[in-house]
């Protein structure tokens, strides 16, 4: 028998997660679905036409799951490197529902042209434009239009969900670049918005159990502790709904904009850190 949602502190609100597909970004999406949110789940995977990243999962199988949880759910295919597809979707979520409280960026992220690993003169560069146009350029347009929607309304929350707690990170100096730039950015933004009255938030998640490092290991979420006679290192994993619950915490704080700039959430706990 499937849980049922039943305490609802975000009833009314409306939330975009982008990349909603798999990975941090359903864990999100589900999180405020099951908060009461009003969830649209975004992503280049659809029943039909997959991504490049040859993975089952859909946006659509996101949308699906909130729904038979009793949440609230719209799964609409947006390609967020296309300014123009962005705008629309923003145009058609204020034209139904005359606001948006929520945005989650996670678009990207587990791009498999960032994948490759190297010292800087070993760089492979024949795919830097797409890595930056998929990675970050998408990143901005997305922020950019959540401003312009939230603006006026003087409030929101918008959250950027990279990797590491640091602000460096392994990889190709390409890839080096874009998650740098997602940790940097929403600093930025969080004090360019917050006379507006929009709080910006960058989260890294600890060591996720999305739903390849799931198929890495072998296991399913209900026997994922399994995967630690693999790895100790799993043990310390999370669920990508334990993160989306933070992100559902935090839409809820009425003090927020006052309080954090910047949250990370490290392992299997919340860690929060303040910038001024």
């Amino acid at each position: 028998m499937k849980k049922r949602f039943s305490r609802k502190p975000l009833a009314g609100r409306v939330a975009l997660a982008a990349g909603a597909t798999r990975g941090a970004g359903r864990g999100i999406a589900r999180a405020l679905g099951e908060a009461g949110a009003v969830v649209y789940c975004t992503g280049r995977s659809v029943t039909g036409k997959p991504s490049p990243y040859r993975r089952p999962e859909t946006i659509d199988e996101t949308a699906a799951i909130i729904k038979a949880a009793g949440g609230t759910a719209i799964a609409v295919r947006v390609d967020h490197t296309s300014e123009r597809e962005v705008k629309a979707l923003f145009r058609r979520i204020l034209r139904a529902h005359k606001r948006i409280d929520i945005v989650v960026d996670s678009v990207a992220g587990e791009d498999p042209l960032m994948g490759q690993y190297g010292f800087l003169w070993q760089a492979d560069l024949k795919h830097a434009d797409a890595i930056f146009r998929q990675g970050l350029t998408s990143r901005i347009i997305t922020a950019k239009h959540a401003a312009l929607a939230m603006m006026p309304a003087k409030r929101g929350l918008v959250v950027d969900v990279t990797e590491n707690d640091i602000v460096g990170g392994g990889g190709n100096p390409v890839s080096q670049a874009v998650k740098m730039a997602q940790k940097v950015l929403p600093l930025l933004w969080a004090a360019e918005l917050a006379q507006h009255g929009v709080a910006v938030i960058a989260m890294t998640p600890g060591f996720l159990r999305s739903e390849s490092m799931l198929q890495h290991f072998g296991v399913t979420e209900d026997n994922w502790r399994d995967g630690g006679k693999k790895d100790s290192n799993f043990l310390q994993s999370e669920s990508p709904l334990f993160v989306g619950r933070a992100v559902a915490a935090l839409a809820q704080d009425p003090n927020l904009l006052e309080r954090w700039s910047a949250v990370d959430v490290v392992g299997s706990r919340p860690r929060v850190r303040l910038h001024r």
